[in-house]
């Protein structure tokens, strides 16, 4: 439980620096959870009224389009925080599906506790503004990517932010994250591959 709680202050520090009583007053509301690969923790329109830490392991987010292919959305790993929940539910229902590539450590406490938090600290206010503006960042950089680079140009810029995670996860989940089919992403890969 020590150990959680050095990631989780780890992590708060990664977005903004703040003290270690306020990085304290958040880690206490933080339950931590076991999560098996191949696990959906967070299911679309689902009540879901909390936010997450990701202390280890690898997960996504996706939908099931139109057509019920299923589209990843976003990737992580390691030492992060998951989609804020104000950008991942509407009216507390999950907008999105989280599934589990690996078996995960995570913490989740309640997002209303937070913004209790935020209205009485500055600096929490600060590190929950932060993580909001690092996730429309991502959502916009990804957006302007898909619609203006070649495929080839996605991957490499794919590769440059997930390091290694091409060699870890299920390709069709990278092709359908970069709006490509698999066997584009095959080529693709064996055109960059090292002579």
């Amino acid at each position: 439980m020590e150990e959680y709680k050095a990631i989780i202050a780890s992590i708060i520090n990664g977005y903004f620096p703040v003290s270690v009583t306020s990085a304290g007053l958040l880690t206490r509301l933080i339950e931590f959870q076991s999560i098996r690969k191949g696990t959906t923790f967070i299911k679309v329109n689902s009540r879901n009224d909390f936010d997450y830490f990701l202390l280890d392991g690898i997960c996504r987010s996706y939908i099931l389009n139109q057509e019920g292919m299923d589209v990843s959305i976003s990737f992580f790993q390691g030492q992060t925080v998951l989609t804020p929940n104000v950008a991942r539910t509407y009216q507390y229902r999950s907008t999105l599906n989280f599934e589990a590539l690996t078996d995960l450590t995570i913490g989740r406490f309640k997002a209303l506790e937070l913004v209790d938090l935020m209205k009485r600290i500055p600096e929490l206010r600060n590190f929950a503004n932060a993580v909001l503006q690092q996730e429309l960042i991502q959502k916009t950089n990804k957006e302007l990517d898909n619609a203006s680079l070649p495929a080839k140009e996605r991957l490499i810029k794919f590769r440059g932010q997930f390091d290694a995670l091409e060699n870890l996860i299920p390709h069709p989940f990278i092709a359908s994250y970069l709006g490509i089919t698999n066997i584009s992403l095959s080529r693709l890969r064996k055109q960059l591959a090292p002579e």
